[in-house]
């Protein structure tokens, strides 16, 4: 009986003692220290030239690591782990990471090369006065497609996708708030609309053009593009600059009836650990010929309008990428819709998801 017991403390001092070196692991490998900052980024979304410029001329070393969405970069945060120095959410998930309390303030003295950005994209709602996020990137939700492979289509309306002659050939980003929104967006509602009755017609209206749907993806629907496998595509400026470049067939249109204007920002969370390095890549980011680098290799447009100056004239004279402020101003950011009504547009995309395949 005394060699049972002495076996079963023995297992309770190991179980603990493993439980605790498990711990400081965990704790170690997400610790950072004042030469190291730590970035959590979208996948392909800079230059990695640059990471190594900035570790160059400023001596800090950069860790870098990427997400796939806004949800799962709070989340991660929020459970803490890493102590991320830098993160670039999109203007909702910063309303939403403010009203948490997940980011520090951000000390413009620090950031000499905030004055290159333009100041139509400064002071905007989602953070009046850049009190918390810095501009990094913008875009807009729109249609590729290859006129070679269609009978005229334009997609100057959101209803050219549901052309019975498109039968089995649309493809849809894999995202509620681009698909849901373009449902609305194409009644005339708001694509921040929380009226049900308005919902119910946008997902009425969706279940009509599932006989369209080729599929619904992510990051595929780039080389399926590119490779000619389908038309038309639901899908961001950047994303569709990146298939026009490597096809010249393609061709992108933002609907007349409005779409969504995303903004992406840098911001420094709460639990950094190198605050100083944070603001440190901040101002290089915004350092002319660095946006205009990096501008060049991501695809999307930047509101750095230094760096505008030293890009090919070609690319920012392209209204498609870099839209005049009157078509701007028919286009809407998204707004923080709250947990309980983003599990609607959440339970309205599941539907359509599920009828489309």
């Amino acid at each position: 009986m005394k060699d049972i017991i002495r076996a079963a403390v023995a297992i309770i001092v190991v179980c603990i003692a493993l439980f605790f070196v498990n711990d400081y692991l965990n704790k170690s490998s997400g610790k950072a220290s004042s030469d190291t900052v730590t970035i959590f980024n979208w996948g392909e979304y800079i230059d990695p030239d640059l990471l190594a410029q900035f570790e160059e001329q400023s001596g800090y070393r950069v860790v870098y690591e990427t997400f796939d969405s806004n949800e799962a970069m709070m989340t991660k945060i929020e459970q803490g782990g890493t102590s991320y120095d830098i993160a670039v959410p999109s203007e909702y998930a910063i309303e939403k990471m403010k009203e948490n309390e997940l980011l520090l303030p951000i000390d413009h003295s620090k950031i000499p090369n905030l004055e290159n950005i333009d100041p139509y994209f400064l002071d905007l709602s989602f953070d009046p006065k850049n009190e918390f996020s810095i501009p990094y990137f913008w875009g807009t939700v729109g249609i590729v497609y290859n006129p070679s492979l269609l009978d005229g289509q334009t997609f100057k309306s959101w209803d050219a996708l549901w052309d019975p002659s498109l039968k089995g050939q649309v493809l849809l980003v894999d995202s509620a708030r681009e698909v849901i929104g373009m449902g609305l967006n194409s009644l005339g509602y708001s694509l921040n609309s929380t009226n049900e009755n308005e919902l119910a017609e946008a997902s009425a209206k969706l279940s009509k053009l599932t006989p369209n749907v080729k599929a619904i993806i992510g990051d595929e629907v780039t080389q399926l593009m590119v490779n000619e496998e389908a038309p038309v595509a639901l899908t961001w400026s950047g994303q569709a600059a990146d298939m026009m470049w490597e096809n010249e067939e393609l061709d992108y249109a933002v609907p007349e009836e409005g779409s969504n204007f995303f903004f992406d920002n840098m911001v420094i969370p709460k639990t950094a650990a190198n605050v100083d390095g944070a603001h440190a890549f901040i101002n290089f980011m915004l350092d002319a010929e660095v946006a205009a680098q990096n501008a060049d290799y991501v695809g999307y447009s930047i509101p750095n309008a230094a760096a505008i100056e030293l890009m090919d004239e070609e690319v920012t004279s392209d209204e498609r990428f870099y839209p005049s402020e009157e078509v701007r101003d028919n286009l809407e950011v998204y707004n923080n819709l709250g947990f309980e009504m983003l599990g609607v547009y959440n339970e309205l995309f599941l539907k359509f998801k599920m009828s489309s395949n």
